[in-house]
């Protein structure tokens, strides 16, 4: 059974950082592309950042680009998202993403952001 688990939401203010974590189990994590994505409430889910099965390739919507830096440690089957330079409008619920032939998600963790 494949599971996806976040960690390192909270609570920070305007300017602070936070550190995800989203570790993959049930699949062979070495092969998948992973993903971050965020749902802000009453808004549709959109892209964070993705990174290559390899890590040679990363992608980051405008939004996050220069703020945000996705990593993987393949041997800990890990995916990171470091959150610099935080904004009241990166409040939302943090989703990682395992996709191959299949996509698998995680249950999420909220990230709210104080002004």
């Amino acid at each position: 059974q494949v599971q996806l688990v976040e960690s390192g939401g909270g609570l920070v203010q305007a300017g602070g950082s936070l550190r995800l974590s989203c570790t993959a189990s049930g699949l062979s994590f070495n092969q998948y592309n992973m993903g971050w994505f965020r749902r802000a409430p009453g808004k549709e889910r959109e892209f964070v950042a993705r990174i290559s099965w390899s890590a040679g390739i990363t992608s980051y919507a405008a939004s996050v680009k220069g703020r945000f830096t996705i990593s993987r440690d393949n041997a800990l089957n890990t995916v990171y998202l470091q959150m610099n330079s935080l904004k009241p409008e990166d409040t939302a619920v943090y989703y990682c993403a395992a996709s191959s032939d299949s996509v698998y998600w995680g249950q999420g963790t909220q990230v709210t952001i104080s002004s």
